[in-house]
C-alpha cells in the first residue's frame, strides 16, 4: 500500500540537542520497533555526523538542519536509485522555493548545490529483510545559518550565504519534510522521477573533470540513469557511464 500522505505528515519531530547521528538514532528506533513511516529527527549538534561513503559529515552546533525521516519506499530494492532521485528533487525543489534567485541543482548522485556550491547532502541508510525493503532512513544535512567553513571545504555554502539572510531552521525542516512527503505519495512513474532529477542535474550540458587514483579527465554530462550511472560523452566521440564511488568530481575546473 502507498504511504498516506496524512498519515506522514502527522508522524511525530523528535527534536534532540545532541546525538552521535540522527540516521544512527532512527536505527535505534526500528530495532526498538518503535518507529513509523514519516517519523523525523532532528538535532541541534551530532558528534558523528555522517556522510557519503563513510565520510564525516561537518557541521556547526545549532546552524544546520540537521534530520532523518524514517520512510516505507514503494520500490524494489534494485530500485533504490528512483527513490534516491525522488527524495533529492524534492530537498531541491523545497529550496528553490525558498529563494526565487537560487540556482538549485543536484549533483550526482544526491549533493545538493545552490549557486555552484555544495549547501547540503543526503545520505539514505535502508533496513532490509530478504528482499522487501522494510525503511529507508532518509539522512538530509542542509548547511543553514553558517556564514563561515573550513579551509577544507571551499566549495560549501550555506542558505544565509547565498541569500545574505538568516533562516529559521525550523521553518526550513517542514519545508523539506512537506516536499519529501508529497513527492514519495504522488505515484510518479519512475521515467518521471528521473526526467524531473536530470531537469535538475548540476553541470548536465556541460564539461566536467573527472579522477580515479591513477589519472584524470574530461567529460560531457548527458543525464543519469534509474540505474544510478553518470553518462558521459568522451572527448574523442565515445560514451561511458560511471558507477558512484568509482570516479572522483573535481571542483574547479
Amino acid at each position: 500500500m502507498a504511504p498516506n500522505l496524512l498519515a506522514l505528515s502527522d508522524a511525530p519531530i523528535l527534536e534532540l540537542d545532541i546525538i552521535d547521528s540522527t540516521n544512527n538514532y532512527a536505527m535505534r528506533l526500528i530495532d526498538a520497533d518503535t518507529a513509523q513511516p514519516g517519523l523525523t529527527i532532528t538535532a541541534i549538534e551530532q558528534s558523528k555526523g555522517k556522510g557519503q561513503r563513510g565520510r564525516q559529515w561537518l557541521d556547526a552546533a545549532g546552524e544546520s538542519l540537521l534530520m532523518s525521516i524514517i520512510l516505507t519506499p514503494e520500490v524494489k530494492t534494485e530500485e533504490q536509485f528512483v527513490f534516491s532521485a525522488m527524495i533529492a528533487t524534492a530537498i531541491a525543489n523545497a529550496l528553490t522555493e525558498l529563494h526565487e534567485h537560487w540556482d538549485v541543482r543536484i549533483k550526482w548522485p544526491n549533493d545538493i548545490i545552490i549557486n555552484d556550491k555544495k549547501a547540503g547532502g543526503i545520505l539514505i541508510e535502508n533496513v532490509l529483510r530478504g528482499s522487501q525493503w522494510l525503511y529507508a532512513i532518509v539522512g538530509t544535512g542542509i548547511n543553514v545559518n553558517q556564514q563561515n567553513f573550513p579551509g577544507i571545504l571551499p566549495w560549501a555554502t550555506s542558505l544565509r550565504i547565498a541569500s545574505g539572510r538568516e533562516f529559521n531552521i525550523s521553518l526550513v525542516r517542514d519545508l523539506l519534510r512537506k516536499h519529501v512527503f508529497s513527492m514519495v505519495t504522488a505515484g510518479h512513474s519512475h521515467q518521471n522521477v528521473m526526467e524531473q532529477y536530470n531537469e535538475l542535474l548540476y553541470r548536465r550540458g556541460s564539461s566536467q573533470y573527472f579522477a580515479d587514483s591513477n589519472t584524470e579527465w574530461e567529460a560531457f554530462i548527458n543525464e543519469v540513469t534509474a540505474d544510478g550511472r553518470l553518462h558521459v560523452r568522451m572527448p574523442d566521440g565515445t560514451d561511458d557511464a560511471y558507477v558512484h564511488g568509482a570516479v572522483q568530481w573535481i571542483w574547479g575546473k
